[in-house]
């Protein structure tokens, strides 16, 4: 039998970097943990410097056959932002169609929006809005951008013409999500997708009584009958699509084949 897909091969053929760290230094983040594994870094704490990685940006990338994704093991910073401007041109001259994934801030869309105004219809925003309550999202995602700041970024994208979308993934306030949605989906073009957080003994270091805590919610909050209750209730929305963790639960057919689900 086929493999199934999952993760950012759910949404691309290839997926491109330019940087190793992140000062979003999410709490479940799984690059971090690849890195631990590989002896890039040494302790987690190394891994919140951005460091921009000449070769990565200097790669000639080919005319991918599908789909192509940047980033996926970090985010587009401003420590990284040139570096990010420069790979996304050489994929879009190289003739691909670019899906450029960020808990952003406005400074570095709009930069983006900036640079790559002619070449709109070749691009797709996919923002990652996980909450909207901002002791959450500092908690879990202590150095990214706040609830206000990434929704502003996605209406500026969506004003300047280009194709954007959201990914609720991992799902940080699933009583919210709702609301959330519907919050959002005005200023989203393409889609909202929503998935758990996954691997969260393995990517999460119970440190505290209040990362126990959150660990013991997110748990609660994603179990087996809570997420077939929201797919109940919102499996009609036109731009709702699911990732692979929920589709595992509600019994939806997995794809076998990169960047089908985009």
């Amino acid at each position: 039998m086929a493999k199934s897909i999952s993760g950012t091969r759910e949404w691309a053929v290839a997926e491109i970097n330019c940087s190793a760290g992140c000062p979003h230094d999410c709490r479940y983040c799984y690059a971090r943990v690849a890195a631990l594994k590989r002896g890039t870094i040494s302790t987690p704490e190394q891994w919140k410097e951005s460091r921009v990685v000449s070769e990565m940006v200097a790669v000639e990338h080919p005319r991918y056959p599908g789909q192509v994704m940047f980033p996926t093991a970090h985010d587009i910073v401003e420590e990284n932002l040139d570096a990010s401007l420069q790979v996304i041109g050489g994929l879009l001259a190289a003739g691909n169609r670019v899906l450029i994934v960020s808990k952003p801030s406005v400074l570095c869309i709009e930069r983006i929006c900036d640079a790559f105004a002619e070449e709109r219809e070749h691009l797709l925003f996919r923002f990652t809005i996980t909450a909207r309550n901002d002791d959450i999202l500092s908690f879990w995602e202590p150095g990214a951008p706040a609830y206000r700041e990434r929704r502003r970024a996605l209406e500026l994208a969506f004003s300047r013409g280009f194709a954007t979308s959201v990914s609720i993934e991992p799902m940080l306030d699933s009583s919210d999500v709702k609301e959330l949605i519907t919050e959002l989906s005005p200023f989203a073009t393409h889609s909202i997708w929503i998935g758990t957080m996954n691997k969260i003994d393995e990517r999460v270091l119970i440190s505290c009584d209040r990362t126990a805590a959150e660990v013991a919610r997110i748990r609660f909050e994603q179990s087996d009958e809570r997420i077939r209750e929201l797919f109940e209730s919102l499996q009609d929305h036109p731009l709702i699509r699911w990732k692979e963790s929920i589709k595992r639960v509600v019994g939806l057919e997995l794809l076998s084949e990169s960047g089908l689900d985009r």
